[in-house]
């Protein structure tokens, strides 16, 4: 085999493993979230792909002559790289709720078929590059160094690059209709080709038919962003009611006849915090969009206030400008980036308030939870400002109860405002805790609750610190969100 063909086949399937590995977590995030576990499934299904695929293509290489069936297993490799994407969308469902192991499951069967046929062509290159014993450490270190240099073309571009351009559909077409066609072009310039003619044509009408579906196959997503699968459906019982649905949860309401509406438990509740603080015109910062319906509340309600949003998905800001009327909410400046770095860049003491609602699936993402950001959180706060969070978890409540601690270890005064089911550890849900220096409304916030039909939901003083118990202080050196959430079963979509 020619040293550049040989270079470009290992190339190309690395590079294909790689990009396949980072897409998948966007493919099944609607059915199981977005997690650490995610990751760790995609990373390891890989891992374990990978080294199956290379111990059977070097016995593969050993038994039958390469140039016989590397074009062919490319070519396979490419139209498997293709059902994933339909694979994940037919067995999606089954999986939602599963936990960790139905995670694994799901991750195996989109990614380990096209990751361990694509792994079988590095060992039978290098069966083929070999031409003298002399010459076994540099050709197998210089395959070895071309395929690592695929993995990290196919990781970065995909990850920097890609992702931001096209949706994953569009990649996954494109990875796979490459490999198919550069296994058909290598099937056909090698010699001793003993294939025949009509698996070969199997192959390509395969994938011919799978791109075809690829491309019409209706998925649960309306809009592909860069970190979600975004839907907005209408509410039939209200003619202006629009709901964010990002990977399969319900995210934002908003009520575009009515700005000030607010639907959800826990946007109401910190509409009641805002509501207590002195009258006129506020400085908001929100760290996290979704749709808009805090910000456009704020607007409603307090005329003449400012907002400004950290918003890390690019695209949220405008679906929500198109579809959920963020564009007619004046004095809104939304900054496109990490909250955690973007809060560094704002001055301090320049917001009466602060709103955390930011999530990754159902977390608060770890660096957005520790004493440092809270620190940041506070240094952007005016003096008597307020910082209004909310966080999901379910018994026994692990994480809220050291975000609680964390909050308790920053400001002088907290509430939590919850059910009292939820603090007995006996219910979960959305819970917002509120910090401030300065002593906060319960009464009246209390009042607020009540009327809603939410009796005894405000807590604060001695209820706030033992719910909190000994629980840690999350710091950016030791945070385990991840491992702090109760495992929830996300509602069907």
């Amino acid at each position: 085999m020619p040293a550049p063909l040989a270079a470009l086949l290992v190339l190309l399937s690395s590079a294909a493993v790689l990009v396949l590995e980072i897409l998948v977590s966007r493919l099944v995030a609607p059915y199981v979230g977005l997690t650490l576990e995610t990751y760790t499934a995609a990373i390891g299904v890989a891992l374990a792909a990978i080294a199956a695929g290379a111990a059977l293509g070097g016995r593969l290489a050993d038994r039958a002559d390469p140039r016989r069936w590397l074009g062919p297993a490319t070519a396979l490799g490419g139209a498997l790289v293709l059902t994933a994407r339909p694979t994940v969308f037919a067995a999606g469902d089954a999986f939602r709720g599963t936990g960790p192991v139905g995670t694994v499951v799901l991750v195996l069967l989109a990614v380990a078929p096209a990751a361990l046929v694509l792994s079988l062509v590095p060992p039978g290159v290098v069966k083929l590059r070999l031409r003298t014993l002399a010459e076994t450490g540099q050709t197998v270190g210089r395959l070895s160094a071309v395929g690592t240099l695929g993995a990290l073309a196919g990781t970065f571009l995909t990850g920097f690059v890609l992702l931001s351009a096209f949706a994953t559909s569009t990649l996954l077409l494109l990875t796979g209709l490459v490999l198919v066609v550069t296994g058909l072009v290598v099937a056909v310039v090698l010699p001793r080709l003993a294939v025949p003619v009509a698996p070969m044509l199997a192959v390509l009408l395969l994938s011919t038919l799978t791109a075809s579906w690829l491309v019409v196959a209706d998925g649960p997503c309306e809009y592909e962003t860069r970190y979600y699968c975004a839907t907005v459906e209408p509410d039939p019982r209200r003619d202006g009611g629009r709901t964010l649905v990002l990977d399969g949860l319900r995210h934002s309401y908003v009520d575009l006849d009515d700005p000030a509406h607010l639907e959800f438990r826990y946007t109401q509740r910190i509409a009641d915090v805002i509501e207590q603080l002195p009258p006129g015109p506020l400085d908001v910062l929100h760290l996290g969009l979704g749709g808009g319906s805090v910000p456009r509340h704020v607007a409603a309600v307090r005329p003449g206030s400012t907002g400004t949003v950290l918003e890390v998905d690019p695209e949220i800001p405008r679906i929500g400008r198109s579809r959920l009327g963020l564009g007619d909410v004046p004095a809104l400046e939304v900054r496109v980036g990490d909250a955690r770095t973007e809060i560094a860049e704002l001055p301090s003491r320049a917001y009466d308030v602060v709103v955390g609602d930011a999530f990754g699936s159902l977390a608060v993402p770890w660096h957005l939870a520790t004493a440092e950001m809270v620190a940041e959180v506070r240094r952007v706060l005016r003096p008597g400002g307020v910082y209004a969070l909310n966080v999901i978890d379910f018994p026994p409540l692990a994480f809220v109860r050291a975000e609680t601690a964390t909050l308790l270890d920053a400001f002088r005064h907290v509430l939590v405002m919850a059910p009292p089911s939820a603090l007995a550890g006996e219910t979960g849900g959305n819970l917002v805790l509120v910090g401030s220096d300065d002593p906060l409304p319960t009464a009246g916030l209390a009042r607020s609750a009540d009327a809603r039909g939410e009796p005894e939901s405000v807590h604060d003083g001695d209820r706030v610190r033992t719910f909190a118990g000994g629980a840690q202080v999350l710091v950016d050196d030791d945070a385990p969100v991840d491992q702090l959430l109760t495992p929830y079963r996300p509602p069907r979509a």
